[in-house]
């Protein structure tokens, strides 16, 4: 069964970078939509970004475009978010998903 498993979240200031992975174990995530997902305290999980599965085509919400980049590796069988220009609002538990699978989450946090 498949697996998902996120890491790289932490604490970084406001402008800060940082890179999640998303590591797929049980099962190959090649050809499959993997979207990144974040929920803050008190409020909603939303989507963040998606890679196709086929195309590689990417996706993202206006509030990360230009600042977030998503990717794969598919020797590593991993999906990345790089994060950049960090803001305070970008705190919140980061998730990966493929269809019903979903990880634990990572938390980010932006302060000063």
């Amino acid at each position: 069964q498949l697996q998902l498993a996120e890491s790289g979240g932490g604490l970084v200031q406001p402008g800060g970078s940082l890179r999640l992975s998303c590591a797929g174990s049980g099962n190959s995530l090649d050809y499959y939509a993997i979207g990144w997902f974040r929920q803050a305290p008190g409020k909603e999980r939303e989507g963040v970004s998606c890679i196709g599965g086929s195309d590689g085509s990417t996706f993202y919400a206006s509030s990360v475009k230009g600042r977030f980049t998503i990717s794969r590796d598919h020797r590593k069988n991993t999906v990345y978010l790089q994060m950049n220009s960090l803001k305070p609002e970008d705190t919140a538990v980061y998730y990966c998903n493929l269809r019903q699978y979903w990880g634990q989450g990572t938390q980010v946090t932006v302060s000063s």
